[in-house]
């Protein structure tokens, strides 16, 4: 029961990393709001938390939008009272190029994936600073190293790394701590399109050192250590989970 007690806000929970984090923070004490753009996917989690004897609490949000990334943070301290832990973990994926992605391709990854972090968290933040709360942000290996056709996704990615750091320094004396991590190629829904073509499965395989691809339990363990009392010294961390890839 590593976050008894402990109420924690999910963005993108509705499947993927966000989906196994929510039940993983569930089953150790935490209550949880499921945020996301899709609720009958945010139901089928909190579903399953319920039948694991869990508290969740459902806000279907496009946190994309301030006003809704606000009332997400309003409706979790009218529920619960409280807030200790903001995990934005909502992310997309456009490919291409500079000369080939388009500019509302470019808009929509740094709209999901950078600007709606700085919503989140600066409504977030009197209240963690209350709880002496954290936040942890989804980043990614591609903001660590480049690869191909991403350079929204590794252009936002790279910003949430940054993002994380400034909040990290900005807020220590608050008592909040802020770290990142950084999934490498994982099985999601928002890959298997990718990972069922057999040449493009092989290529992003190969550079990998366990020679697997990441699960969503893989990013809930190292989401819950970031978000428990045991990490308790560490802010400002950008940590990699991905079988070694960045490594090498």
């Amino acid at each position: 029961m590593r976050l008894q007690n402990k109420v924690a806000v999910i963005t993108g929970a509705g499947s993927g990393f966000g989906r196994s984090s929510a039940k993983l923070f569930a089953k150790e004490g935490a209550k949880v709001v499921l945020v996301g753009r899709t609720r009958e996917k945010l139901e089928l989690v909190e579903k399953e938390i319920k039948d694991l004897g869990g508290k969740a609490l459902v806000i279907d949000a496009d946190v994309t939008k301030l006003e809704q990334a606000e009332n997400v943070i309003e409706k979790t301290i009218e529920q619960f009272g409280k807030l200790d832990i903001l995990f934005n973990n909502a992310g997309t994926f456009r490919a291409g190029t500079l000369e080939t992605l388009s500019t509302e391709d470019w808009n929509d990854v740094i709209a999901v994936n950078l600007t709606a972090l700085f919503y989140m968290g600066r409504a977030a933040i009197p209240y963690l600073k209350k709880t002496k709360g954290n936040i942890i942000n989804t980043a990614s290996a591609g903001g660590i190293i480049g690869f191909p056709q991403a350079v929204s996704y590794a252009a936002s990615k790279g910003g949430v790394i940054s993002f994380t750091k400034a909040i990290a320094v900005d807020f220590a004396k608050d008592g909040i701590r802020c770290n990142a991590i950084c999934p490498g190629t994982s099985e999601t829904e928002m890959t298997k399109d990718v990972m069922n073509i057999e040449p493009l499965r092989k290529n992003f395989l190969d550079p990998i050192p366990m020679q697997r691809f990441g699960k969503g339990n893989d990013v809930a363990y190292a989401a819950l250590y970031l978000a428990s009392d045991e990490s308790s010294y560490l802010t400002g961390v950008v940590l990699p989970v991905d079988g070694g890839w960045t490594m090498s």
